[in-house]
């Protein structure tokens, strides 16, 4: 069994950054059918009582076996699926608070990128309506030529050409499909990514071409990263501080060097563990 209480990361005085994401006490609960007529009596609650924060700038990493609520955890940040309780901040604001047309301004600094660059692009639409569609939402200003004009920026950021833009995404390659979701989630100019197993549905190869864009993008924009994955080596590779989940909690967090040198959980160093070398 793991341990039961996280190890905290010791706080760095030089670290001056604004806190741009707070999670206290996080619960996700979902209903089980069952019970009279089917109404339910039963829950299921993937997340239990997660807190953490993240800085402008910075790669928190949230790894775990699967089934652990790592992705419940990044739905529930940019509020795919409601917390039952506890509270998310952004910028100190209670974001679990806030309700449709009052989380637009949210969305705008808080994107995610999803784990099946497939199935999360609309096949019937070409690459400037899948770029351009958070451009008309959240810039309405924007006139159509415009908003053509800055999709074919943002394909340009992450490497595709222009061309791509009356293309479909059946006609890209795994990789060439996440750099475009990349793309869309950079369209309304975030503060923060929620990159759910961003790389895991790719080849090794594109996986570090993906790796490598997104530490770029960070390095040019400024970009904090909630990166959740069951890949310890991409986390270490791309992470300032790591939260190990286990069964809906935290059962460790520190610093990602320190962690890798020194972790504390048991269950921590059985996932190191399970790391193969060459």
């Amino acid at each position: 069994m793991p341990d039961s209480t996280p190890s905290s990361p010791s706080p760095d005085p030089a670290d001056r950054s604004p806190v741009l994401l707070e999670v206290e006490e996080l619960v996700v609960r979902y209903p089980l059918p069952g019970g009279f007529f089917r109404r339910s009596r039963r829950f299921v609650e993937p997340v239990q009582g997660v807190s953490f924060r993240i800085r402008a700038g910075q790669t928190v990493g949230l790894v775990g076996e699967s089934g652990s609520g790592k992705t419940t955890i990044g739905k529930a940040v940019v509020r795919l699926v409601p917390p039952h309780s506890g509270a998310i901040r952004y910028r100190q604001e209670r974001i679990d608070l806030l309700s449709g047309a009052r989380l637009r301004p949210y969305r705008k600094r808080v994107q995610m990128i999803f784990q099946d660059p497939h199935n999360s692009l609309n096949p019937r639409l070409t690459i400037a309506r899948i770029v351009g569609e958070p451009l008309e939402i959240h810039f309405p200003a924007l006139r159509a030529a415009e908003r053509r004009d800055r999709a074919a920026q943002l394909l340009a950021r992450v490497g595709l050409p222009a061309d791509s833009l009356d293309r479909y995404p059946h006609e890209f390659s795994g990789g060439q499909r996440q750099r475009i979701g990349i793309a869309r989630a950079l369209a309304v100019e975030p503060e923060l990514l929620v990159c759910d197993e961003p790389v895991s549905a790719l080849d090794v190869s594109v996986q570090a071409q993906i790796v490598n864009l997104l530490q770029d993008l960070q390095q040019d924009l400024g970009l904090a990263y909630l990166f959740i994955s069951h890949d310890l080596a991409v986390v270490e590779h791309l992470s300032d501080e790591v939260l190990v989940l286990h069964e809906g909690k935290i059962v460790e967090a520190a610093p990602a060097e320190e962690l890798y040198r020194n972790p504390k959980n048991e269950y921590t160093r059985k996932l190191l563990a399970s790391i193969p070398s060459l």
